[in-house]
């Protein structure tokens, strides 16, 4: 709906670029939505409109790379392009300012601040529209009920990641920062309520670790870790794949978690392991933590073991 289209009587309604308010909640409610279901979007903004185009600066859509659009920023002529550059920046996270024109239609220039785009159609006008990014957080899935996933659960968020906590018997409120608190283990509960492709951390610490570990294999994760020493990891992950558990993916569990770093109480543990997560995330991996403290007494700030570790057992 164009500005002109607006019946009078909604005047004082209009918010942004010439919305009525029915349509600004429907771009809010869509980005919302999206948000919630940690599906990735683009909003679109129309930054400069010249006649005859028929949308206004200001006017908005939230657009998925699936083609949806929510909002009003133009009719047919613009959505090819904009799908196209939407699909673009949800691939590599840059925003970009694009300029539809009356050229040659399928022209592409790049003048620099903006890429300009020839016309699809031939009833002109000009259209500069600001293509914004916004990716879902990165989750990670914290199993354990320990201090050093107490400890996850609360900085975790600080460097970008929606957490979710899982531990038998947890009590929602101990862990505010979490998204999403499942008080049991169980994965006929958690796995049809956790979507793929997370980062899990087992900081079970002693408590339920094969359950655990178990439950964290079945998540589709992208990288499980288990804040544990190579000696414990080792005779679990043994037992793991004598229980019939792929041993690939076994093989593939980061133990002991966390970048090597001379951590002893809970927080600084989780801080090495955090580490090494925000760097798999960014397609580096950390060195194994061999040297680092990574595991510690459920009920006790952890303690440097003897030499070179303070990973327990």
């Amino acid at each position: 709906m164009s500005r002109a289209a607006v019946p009078e009587a909604n005047t004082a309604a209009l918010l942004r670029g010439g919305y009525p308010m029915s349509n600004v909640d429907t771009v809010l409610d869509a980005a919302h939505r999206l948000q919630q279901a940690g599906t990735p979007y683009a909003l679109v903004s129309v930054i400069k409109a010249l006649a005859p185009a028929s949308a206004h600066p200001g006017d908005k859509a939230v657009v998925t790379a699936d083609g949806a659009f929510h909002g009003w920023i133009g009719g047919g002529c613009a959505q090819p392009v904009v799908l196209r550059t939407v699909r673009q920046v949800l691939a590599d996270g840059h925003a970009r300012l694009i300029r539809i024109a009356p050229t040659a239609e399928g022209e592409e220039k790049d003048l620099g601040d903006v890429l300009e785009f020839g016309m699809a159609c031939h009833s002109g006008g000009t259209l500069e529209l600001f293509v914004d990014p916004v990716l879902p957080l990165a989750r990670l899935v914290v199993i354990g009920a320990s201090p050093v996933a107490a400890s996850l659960a609360q900085l975790a968020p600080r460097v970008g990641f929606a957490v979710t906590l899982v531990a038998q018997d947890a009590d929602a409120g101990a862990y505010p920062d979490a998204r999403q608190v499942f008080a049991t283990d169980d994965p006929a509960v958690v796995t049809p309520q956790v979507a793929p492709g997370a980062w899990v951390v087992v900081a079970t610490q002693g408590r339920r670790d094969l359950q655990a570990l178990r439950l964290a294999l079945g998540l589709g994760a992208r990288q499980v870790s288990f804040v544990a020493s190579a000696r414990k990891a080792q005779v679990l992950k043994a037992s793991l794949v004598a229980t019939g558990e792929n041993a690939d993916a076994v093989q593939a569990i980061v133990a002991p978690a966390g970048y090597p770093m001379p951590a002893t109480t809970p927080e600084e543990i989780a801080l090495s392991v955090l580490a090494a997560v925000v760097s798999h995330r960014h397609g580096v991996e950390a060195k194994p933590a061999a040297a680092s403290c990574c595991e510690a007494p459920a009920e006790l700030p952890a303690m440097p073991a003897e030499k070179s570790s303070c990973c327990g057992h």
